[in-house]
């Protein structure tokens, strides 16, 4: 049988993102060249030089495709041919819900498949440079642990405003769990800014009461401590929302809770003592993010201190905050819609780097990156993920799913995200139905089937995207 023999493509970067690319490349008859740094020169925080390394927990989360967006994309990927979803699978420990697996065993199975691959060749090195315009094609999947090096030759080639080594991450809430009853929107003084209407934001108002309660549960708040490699990269721009409220009681209403040009169209004849805005974060209207609030507290902690603030009782968090290294590219102005280096052509981006949170969101970059690498380099078309499933839901972010300005086109809003419903397009009109019998349906009964109505819907148009029978959709 007669075969064509492509040139390789090079992936630097032999993670989750970076191993799963080449796993997909090569999968579709295309040779790949992995270079992989470790094993000439380690990380302040990687143990090993195995491909695929867990470098903190080992929990992929939910494995739930019925409800739950992390668990359609594992479901997604799995209907791919995923590497990283296979080794977990086999290498799976007791978890509950979630998919947790042996760290060890899934590494070592990565890096036997990878090395065992025919079409994929493991070089040991660093790049210290952006790959050479002669390889042709290549793609950079080396994570918020990138080299010093590499990141400088990317910064020189993208811009010096491209490239962020520390990540200030304020909570995003859904915006269907907020209380407008309590809440109203509104811009400081009404300004009508770029693109603005003068009620851009959604405000919480608080009483004194409620301010110093919230400002000592802040200050007594459970926190998380820098790691030893991440230095402590507080800057006043940027100060996490504790650290402002130990500086002095009164420093969040003058700072980021300012109740000033404000009035409560609840309530308009009181003025709040302070104020916690929230601003639009994603293009569809879904997600706010908590306007300042960057925070280290833990997790635990930030879902029951900021959930004190009125309106956001019942607060549903797409993502909590933190503060640490993630170098990661401005996406929305640097990458078309298949990854590629508009400066560059045939130069793509993958996991951690581009913008998302997570292993399996690394890994599913990769996947994107590779399989849109495979097609060009076979001359076939390009095929772009429907925006409906978790993938392309992921890549919208990713390229575009983002709040544009004149003032800051294509950067005021882009943060690293975890993949999560707030990314995907909302159902058609109609959709959720209340279920016959049922005479109260509203709240959280509403927002399961919704989430359900909209798992099964990515699951089809994944499969589809992927020419498989939706088999995967009847169990959705």
């Amino acid at each position: 049988m007669n075969t064509i023999s492509y040139p390789p493509i090079h992936v630097v970067g032999g993670g989750l993102a970076g191993s799963e690319a080449a796993w997909q490349i090569a999968s579709s008859g295309v040779p790949v060249i992995l270079h992989e740094m470790r094993g000439v020169r380690g990380t302040d925080a990687h143990k090993t030089d195995g491909l695929a390394e867990l470098v903190c927990s080992n929990s992929f989360r939910s494995d739930d495709a019925t409800s739950n967006a992390v668990g359609v994309i594992h479901a997604e990927m799995r209907m791919a041919g995923s590497l990283i979803m296979a080794a977990a699978d086999r290498h799976q420990v007791p978890a509950g819900g979630a998919l947790a697996v042996d760290r060890d065993g899934f590494s070592e199975a990565v890096t036997k498949a990878i090395h065992d691959h025919p079409l994929i060749t493991v070089v040991r090195e660093e790049i210290t440079g952006l790959p050479p315009r002669d390889w042709d094609l290549a793609i950079v999947a080396t994570g918020p642990l990138t080299a010093p090096s590499l990141a400088s030759a990317i910064q020189a080639q993208t811009g010096e405003d491209s490239l962020a080594f520390f990540d200030a991450i304020a909570p995003i809430v859904y915006r269907d769990s907020i209380d407008m009853d309590i809440c109203w929107y509104q811009s400081r003084y009404d300004k009508v800014g770029p693109g603005g209407t003068g009620k851009d934001y959604i405000n919480c108002p608080m009483d004194e009461a409620q301010y110093n309660a919230f400002v000592d549960a802040l200050i007594a708040g459970d926190t998380v401590g820098f790691k030893e490699w991440e230095g402590t990269p507080y800057f006043d721009g940027c100060l996490p929302i504790e650290v402002m409220a130990e500086r002095g009681r009164e420093t969040l209403r003058h700072g980021p809770m300012k109740p000033m040009g404000l009035t409560n169209a609840h309530n308009p004849t009181v003025k709040a003592y302070a104020v916690v805005q929230l601003r639009q974060d994603n293009a569809l209207g879904t997600l706010y993010n908590m306007v300042g609030f960057q925070t280290k507290l833990k997790y635990g902690a930030q879902a029951e201190i900021f959930r004190m603030i009125p309106g956001l009782e019942n607060a549903e968090f797409a993502r909590l905050g933190g503060l640490h290294r993630n170098t990661y590219i401005n996406s929305p102005t640097l990458l078309d819609p298949s990854l590629t280096l508009k400066s560059r052509p045939g130069l793509r981006f993958a996991g951690q780097i581009t913008g998302c949170e997570g292993y399996v969101e690394s890994a599913s970059v990769g996947l994107m990156a590779g399989r849109f690498a495979a097609a060009e380099r076979k001359g076939e078309a390009i095929l772009l993920p429907p925006a409906t499933t978790a993938l392309g839901s992921l890549l919208g972010h990713i390229t575009g799913g983002h709040i544009v300005t004149d003032e800051e086109p294509g950067k005021r809003s882009f943060q690293p995200m975890n993949i999560n419903f707030g990314l995907f397009p909302e159902l058609e009109p109609g959709s959720i139905v209340k279920p016959e019998g049922v005479k109260r349906f509203r709240g959280k009964d509403k927002t399961i089937m919704k989430r359900q109505l909209i798992a099964r819907r990515a699951l089809a148009d994944c499969a589809a995207w992927l020419g498989q029978t939706p088999r995967f959709a009847e169990s959705a």
